[in-house]
């Protein structure tokens, strides 16, 4: 393909590239239903690199003949207008009716205009700042048709925009296929775990007598004597300098910093906010002080596996929080040494295996973003 930079790409207003566009719309809350006969696409269900759930879409009951302007078709881009703000994406094959919700800003481009450019344009950081820049709001910010129709955007031709999109695309689809392959794996441990110590049909259980519902030789012991919670260490955003070393809030991983307070494997709890939730950190890592974490020479994939099955709740009434003594009173069904140690070696390869894809990912990630802008701005030569 021959060359083609910036300076030759027409920069034009987003109207002139819309055939259609619409707000998603509006209807009673009680038109939910599980044998609905329309799905409805939801903020909720597009990730935050603009990726559509079509799994998680609930479905409701409704008249098809009065949305019938509405629905969603194959290459249309959706734009998440309040909440998180422009996070584009773009609807392919579905067999059934979608409706976007009315969070969402439905654009359908001309033949001049490749959607899948676009979602990738929009999501670039020149995108999102010309995205942002139309937002109004006080007390919730929000984007509409009108304003974002009139920001102005690059317009290389057809087939430039079409190559950019399947470079990127490739990118996307590996990490993609990663997910799948961790979310196998991760499945496959938790079923293992389930089958074991849950329905405690664990190797041999046909020669193991029960006393009270538990196996002889296992004992039920308080999570605080088996491994005490400490506290993170608050680490503001600003604060933190990007580096090797993931950051845990109980949301998950909120960065990376240069340095790490705890060593790996350990595991982390929820404290504040996403209360209970449960995380396994196979390096080194940095908790803040919304979580708990268990040191290393106190943490187990067995114990990671059971904490996921033990019922944590907000002890705090004004902000939902878990209480230490609380946590630590919850018992644990404890296993014989002999199975602890085969469930081990049986998890830890599945979970070095989830380690190196989430690695891979992050690496795919790196690479797809440092692209991302030198392709939109025509550096690379396409």
């Amino acid at each position: 393909m021959s060359v083609t930079t910036s300076s030759k790409w027409n920069e034009v207003t987003f109207a002139d590239i819309i055939e259609d566009s619409a707000f998603g719309p509006r209807f009673s809350g009680d038109a939910y239903a599980d044998d609905g006969n329309i799905s409805t696409l939801r903020t909720t269900d597009i990730s935050e690199d603009g990726r559509i759930s079509y799994t998680t879409m609930p479905r409701a009951k409704l008249d098809e003949a009065k949305f019938a302007k509405h629905f969603l078709k194959a290459g249309d881009l959706v734009i998440t207008r309040s909440g998180r703000i422009g996070t584009a994406a773009i609807f392919s094959d579905y067999s059934g009716l979608v409706l976007p919700g009315a969070f969402l800003i439905r654009f359908r481009l001309r033949e001049c205009a490749d959607p899948n450019f676009f979602r990738y344009w929009f999501n670039s950081r020149a995108g999102q700042q010309r995205l942002l820049s139309v937002a109004r709001g006080a007390a919730q910010q929000n984007i509409n048709i009108t304003n974002v129709a009139k920001l102005s955007v690059p317009l290389p031709p057809i087939n430039t925009q079409r190559y950019i999109a399947f470079v990127l695309s490739r990118y996307d689809n590996l990490i993609e296929n990663n997910r799948r392959r961790i979310k196998l794996l991760e499945q496959a441990a938790r079923l293992l775990y389930k089958e074991w110590f849950v329905h405690l049909r664990f190797p041999g259980h046909e020669h193991v007598k029960t006393k009270n519902g538990v196996p002889v030789g296992w004992e039920k012991k308080p999570l605080g004597a088996n491994a005490p919670l400490k506290y993170g260490k608050a680490l503001k955003e600003d604060d933190r300098i990007p580096g090797k070393y993931p950051v845990y809030g109980s949301s998950g991983v909120v960065g990376t910093h240069e340095k790490a307070l705890v060593a790996g494997p350990a595991i982390i709890i929820g404290r504040k906010g996403n209360v209970g939730s449960v995380y396994w950190s196979i390096e080194d890592f940095h908790p803040i002080d919304t979580v708990y974490y268990i040191e290393k020479e106190n943490s187990s994939l067995l114990l990671y596996y059971t904490l996921f099955h033990t019922p944590f709740i907000s002890t705090d009434v004004a902000v939902p929080g878990l209480n230490r003594d609380f946590a630590h009173s919850r018992k644990l069904l404890i296993p014989n040494k002999t199975l602890r140690r085969l469930f081990e070696d049986i998890a830890m390869p599945i979970h070095e295996q989830i380690d190196c894809l989430q690695k891979y990912n992050a690496a795919l990630s790196s690479a797809r973003d440092l692209l991302l802008p030198r392709l939109m701005n025509g550096e690379i030569a396409v």
